[in-house]
């Protein structure tokens, strides 16, 4: 535990007034003789804030009518702004908290000022300054109340055992103690909400798993998707097996549109102008049924792989990005997720392209994955089994960026706005915000997995066999820019089934292997 300058001095908690004094750091130049002596603010109370976050009150000041926590806002600037210039830099964050007894690494001090300078200058004015601290605030308020099982207001040592245990990480009674003495101020061996505001107000960690990161001692490493523990004990592995089942039972429930896409994406054009009813006829007409899941199976084959080779290609490139006592920020997860992805895209791609053959072959074409594989190294070689990498390799950048951007951004904002007693928004709004981002970054990235298809469908319909360039441009002259979108609808059609019964099937799996869930 940082036993440090962790806990920020009392200036930040029950700060007088400035007009009892007659120094008013924000101006009002209030007459402070016609002001009794007594307590810093009156007991009025207006919808804000409260020492306790069960209520929704604040205290305001009788005089000048401004909050508590625009005083303490106002003197922690003026602490902070070690030059007096109006603005306080990485340079003045690192000087003002020394002075304050608080220790932060230069990369935390980086986060705050990144997270709150909106005009990008390198440093926070004072306006910058408050609405990051508000919006701090409200972040860890969200957390206060997420560990509050009691709701009494304060956060004893059985509620960090238990909130630490949610995540899979199990401490002794003694180990949580010594997380609340590093907090507790008064003694009590609990923390109510200024403790914790105090404790956390200038660390960027704002989540309980980056919380909990701030409060690790060297025996409670926690990565930012698994913990030491999991990963020790094989269970990292039992919940990369039920990611596993999910994807192949959302997959295969969701396959017949996937075959329709594929057969779309390759085959429908302004002469063939196949959609979801015909499509659909066409396929069982021409094999019944059970066509509808042909090239299924090779998609199933093909999770387990990737999924490994993904996970363990991440964690590596994390090792290389940052430190483990960090979690990453959203450009590095995007950086270290695309790479993560291209790495288990390339390692697997090969089966890539033997799912759009099955896909588009026709009934007794092949007599199974094994037959595929013979028949396209027969009459195309080895290179066969890359055509369409480029597009695919290309289309991975803007599906991760946008799709994790996305995700981020609608969750943070459904926090920002709805989020009253929890910092977990609950599974319905993580759904919808899943759904949005893949939506999003499908649309952005499906030109190229159109052309990365056809592709990788040459030389089973006869045609000339184009390069990326050359297929585009042939696209868009002869269909137009439509045509770089066949088979959106089928795609789109499967993207909110796929999701929900991967999500079931993936917490079920987890609890029959006894996996917690987070």
């Amino acid at each position: 535990v940082h036993e440090q300058g962790s806990v920020m001095p009392p200036l930040l908690g029950g700060v007088v007034c400035p007009c009892r004094s007659g120094d008013d750091p924000g101006g009002g130049g209030h007459d402070s003789s016609k002001v009794p002596p007594s307590a810093p603010f009156s007991g009025h109370r207006r919808a804000g804030d409260d020492p306790n976050p069960s209520h929704s009150s604040a205290h305001y000041c009788d005089i000048c009518g401004r909050s508590e926590q625009e005083h303490r806002f106002k003197v922690l600037f003026q602490v902070l702004d070690v030059n007096g210039d109006g603005g306080i830099c990485i340079n003045d964050l690192t000087i003002g908290l020394k002075k304050m007894g608080v220790h932060r690494t230069e990369h935390e001090l980086m986060k705050i000022v990144k997270a709150g300078d909106k005009d990008l200058d390198g440093q926070l004015d004072f306006e910058e300054f408050v609405h990051y601290l508000r919006d701090h605030e409200k972040k860890l308020r969200l957390v206060f109340k997420s560990l509050d099982k009691k709701n009494d207001g304060r956060i004893d040592s059985q509620e960090i055992m238990q909130s630490l245990c949610d995540l899979g990480i199990h401490i002794s009674e003694e180990q949580a103690d010594q997380i609340l003495k590093s907090m507790d101020k008064n003694g009590t061996m609990t923390i109510d909400w200024n403790e914790w505001r105090d404790y956390h107000l200038l660390h960027p960690a704002d989540n309980i798993p980056e919380i909990i990161l701030y409060w690790n001692t060297p025996r409670l490493m926690v990565p930012d998707e698994f913990t030491a523990e999991e990963k020790q004990t094989g269970m990292l592995w039992r919940i990369l097996v039920a990611g596993g089942g999910a994807g192949a039972v959302s997959r295969t429930c969701t396959a017949p549109l996937d075959r329709l896409k594929v057969l779309m994406q390759v085959h429908a054009s302004k002469r063939n102008s196949m959609n979801i009813a015909s499509g659909f006829a066409q396929m069982i007409r021409e094999g019944g049924v059970r066509s509808l899941w042909r090239g299924n199976g090779m998609n199933v084959v093909k999770i387990a792989p990737e999924s490994a080779i993904k996970f363990m290609a991440y964690e590596q490139i994390k090792r290389l990005m940052g430190s483990k006592q960090e979690t990453l920020g959203i450009p590095e997860r995007f950086v270290a997720g695309s790479l993560a992805g291209a790495i288990a895209q390339s390692s697997i791609y090969p089966m890539e392209v033997l799912k759009t053959r099955l896909a588009l072959g026709k009934t007794g074409q092949y007599t199974g994955i094994l037959d595929c594989v013979k028949h396209v190294l027969k009459k195309e070689g080895v290179i066969a089994f890359y055509k369409g990498y480029v597009p695919n390799m290309l289309g991975i950048i803007p599906y991760a960026g946008i799709d994790l951007a996305v995700y981020e951004t609608l969750k943070n904002s459904w926090l920002q706005r709805f989020a009253t007693d929890s910092a977990d928004p609950g599974i319905f709004v993580l759904l919808a915000c899943g759904t949005t981002s893949s939506t999003c970054g499908q649309l952005a990235s499906y030109p190229l997995a159109l052309v990365r298809t056809r592709m990788q469908a040459q030389a089973t319909d006869g045609g000339p066999q184009m390069n990326m360039t050359a297929l585009f441009k042939h696209i868009l002259r002869t269909e137009g820019a439509l045509g770089l979108y066949r088979g959106l609808a089928p795609n789109f059609m499967k993207v909110i089934p796929s999701v929900s019964i991967s999500y079931v099937v993936y917490e079920y799996l987890k609890k029959t292997l006894g996996v917690q869930s987070k």
